[in-house]
């Protein structure tokens, strides 16, 4: 068997990874360019992971608002967590910057630490584990993002570290 190269996503030093809004990666896909950005909410091999009761809601949460968003739901290819329960990745169509849908993030975090009614899709017709889901915990991180990342532009929040 050859040697496989290893993928981008491991090439990041996770010992210098802050709480951030990253560029991770663009492809092509024929003419279009999809960024991928990951959107690190805790520290890794640092904080502890999102539980996933929390990641859940939040995933149900973010997903719902942004494909729900005037301006950028037929942009929205992906929105999802990370195996390593550290944040998401959040795939949109166009050769994108974190500057870019800074606001976006900012605006969909700000309505997930502000929601208080039935998580949506959260019913056994629209999920496959619809009670493993907890919105104080989703709306805590949702703050906690929002603290380190989202009400302060920083470039070492929004640049991956060398």
């Amino acid at each position: 068997m050859k040697e496989m190269q290893k993928i981008t996503s491991f090439t990041i030093d996770h010992l210098k990874l802050l709480t951030g809004l990253y560029v991770s990666r663009k492809d092509r896909v024929g003419d279009e360019v999809v960024t991928t950005f990951d959107l690190r909410i805790t520290r890794p091999n640092t904080e502890p992971v999102i539980d996933n009761p929390a990641i859940h809601a939040l995933e149900h949460l973010g997903a719902t608002f942004l494909r729900n968003h005037d301006e950028w739901k037929d942009r929205v290819i992906y929105f999802g967590p990370m195996g390593c329960r550290t944040g998401f990745y959040l795939l949109l169509a166009g050769d994108l910057s974190s500057g870019d849908i800074f606001d976006l993030v900012k605006e969909m975090f700000l309505f997930i630490a502000g929601f208080d009614a039935p998580i949506p899709g959260a019913s056994p017709k629209d999920c496959g584990n619809y009670l493993d889901m907890n919105l104080p915990m989703a709306r805590y991180y949702a703050k906690k993002y929002l603290s380190e990342v989202l009400n302060e532009k920083k470039a070492e929040r929004l640049t991956y570290p060398e």
